[in-house]
């Protein structure tokens, strides 16, 4: 594993000044750069996402532009991979993650336009294996729930069948679907859930009669020319090297973290793509769904389906310098008002790496921007510079902003401590605790006695390995192998009437640890 002090090394910073074209800018420059036609617009996100790379600590970034139905940036920053110094290109590939929701979500349109379903149909008319824990949820969730996060389900409920990486197979992950916690009523609230998305994805398959890899590149990166995207770490030919690897800042330090682009998560962030792709997909979205050569990919009606506020979400009561009044989400996109105008979004995040594409359709302009670093705020940084041009509105030093923001968090990461207990309790012997605990729907996790420290270990994720460090009482903190994870957790033990250990529950320890580590949704008993 490859490590970079925060300060970025030596030699990833000369590689990082010649892989760029113009000298970097200082933040004021960044934010005061003028801005009226589309050789400035360039030039200010050319010289916004040079500043990005060293004030986020960010090896690699890639932007492309689209404006009045052309490209008026398509270029890599920074490097691909620390080890090797190689620059990112135009044609580099990154995993964009939970962009992917947007194209399931066209994959449907597609369907729906072909009179094969209905938004409003009910799931189980097309997958009739799909269950929720709930029978009338099952009976009554529709295929608009399903790609806008609103079915009941929890945050993230189930992401642990996926995250980080797994060996069960999409019917085990639809069987375990059937087994998770009920959050809420059904379109009661939003509830980001990857799982309904993998769902959906398991209904293209059955309406279409092909995968969803297949599906997906059959109509749209074929007939959108988006020659180097592929769904699936596993479905990249060994010929194609232009790559980029994952980097995470952590205890003030950049760490290489080579992850294989979220293989499992299918239909619900499994595309590598480039800036080259994307560009073609950016104005197939803002020409009404129709390719440069006139080929209508997706419907005018069904793209303003997906683009309609569904599930709404909160919003501060005084608008910030973003002055959104009210924002939701539609079908495999965020959407929100933006300074009087629609703003159509969607991030995309594993463990290393980012994505961030945004679309103004009423000024015909979008941008999506792609890291190997997990400082969301320098694609966030990027982004507003832009349309702060686009929209012509006053100016804001997103730069300072967000690398204030950045810094802060990282702060918090780094001072972050467990609270002391006053009164410790004495556990029982490490023999009452280990054995077999089962999960309704992840499966087993096994609890070992290994050279006199218990051990933890999921059957179905490779990466989740890890010590038990007693904490108080029952209570301990599961201490991961893999400390990039950020998700050490508390396992808590139960016993029975006899004091005997009988089953446990877990939850992270940090807010800031990702949501689709879901352990608080793990009910573990022992088993005989």
């Amino acid at each position: 594993m490859q490590r970079i002090t925060k300060g970025l090394s030596v030699a990833l910073l000369s590689a990082l000044m010649s892989a760029c074209s113009s000298t970097v800018v200082t933040p004021e420059a960044a934010s005061t750069t003028p801005a009226v036609t589309s050789t400035a617009l360039d030039t200010k996100i050319r010289q916004t996402a040079q500043a990005s790379l060293q004030a986020f600590n960010i090896p690699g970034i890639a932007v492309v532009a689209v404006q009045d139905g052309k490209v008026i940036l398509a270029e890599g920053f920074g490097v691909r991979d620390v080890a090797s110094l190689q620059p990112v290109t135009a044609d580099t590939l990154f995993g964009i993650a939970s962009h992917t929701k947007a194209f399931t979500a066209a994959a449907i349109a597609q369907l729906v336009e072909q009179k094969k379903l209905d938004w409003d149909d009910k799931v189980i008319q097309h997958l009739p294996q799909f269950r929720l824990a709930d029978t009338h949820l099952t009976q009554t969730v529709t295929i608009r729930d399903l790609l806008s996060h609103r079915t009941g389900l929890g945050l993230g409920a189930g992401d642990l069948m996926i995250w980080p990486n797994t060996d069960k197979t999409s019917e085990q992950i639809l069987a375990g679907v059937a087994q998770l916690p009920i959050a809420a009523d059904l379109r009661q609230r939003f509830a980001y859930n990857n799982l309904m998305f993998v769902s959906a994805g398991l209904l293209i398959e059955r309406v279409s009669g092909m995968p969803y890899a297949q599906y997906i590149a059959e109509n749209f990166f074929q007939p959108l020319q988006m020659d180097n995207s592929v769904i699936g770490f596993d479905n990249l030919t060994p010929n194609i090297t232009n790559i980029a690897i994952g980097n995470i800042e952590y205890a003030g330090e950049v760490q290489r973290f080579a992850l294989d682009y979220l293989q499992d998560f299918a239909a619900a962030g499994a595309t590598l793509s480039s800036v080259n792709d994307m560009g073609n997909w950016l104005l197939t979205l803002l020409n009404e769904g129709k390719t440069a050569d006139g080929k209508q990919i997706i419907a005018p009606a069904q793209l303003a389906q997906m683009w309609q506020l569904t599930t709404p979400l909160p919003v501060a009561a005084k608008p910030g310098p973003q002055a959104t009044h009210f924002r939701g989400y539609g079908m495999g996109w965020f959407v929100k008002d933006y300074h009087g105008v629609k703003h159509v979004s969607h991030s995309g995040g594993i463990l290393g790496m980012l994505s961030l594409t945004t679309l103004i359709p009423e000024k015909n302009f979008a941008i999506t921007v792609l890291s190997n670093q997990q400082a969301f705020q320098g694609l966030t940084t990027i982004t507003e510079e832009a349309l702060e041009d686009v929209l012509n509105l006053p100016d804001t030093d997103w730069l300072a902003l967000q690398t204030k923001q950045y810094q802060a968090f990282m702060q918090e990461k780094t001072n972050f401590k467990l609270k002391p207990v006053a009164n410790k309790t004495p556990a029982l012997t490490q023999a009452h605790y280990a054995g077999e605990y089962q999960d309704s729907w992840y499966g087993n996790v096994t609890i070992s006695q290994q050279a006199e420290q218990l051990h933890i270990s999921f059957a179905h994720t490779e990466m989740l390995k890890g010590v038990l460090e007693h904490y108080d009482g029952d209570t301990f903190i599961v201490r991961w192998n893999e400390p990039l994870l950020e998700a050490d957790a508390y396992i808590r033990f139960s016993r029975d009437n006899q004091g005997n250990i009988n089953s446990a529950t877990m939850e992270a320890i940090a807010d800031f640890t990702d949501f689709s580590f879901d352990f608080h949704n793990l009910k573990l008993n022992k088993q005989p």
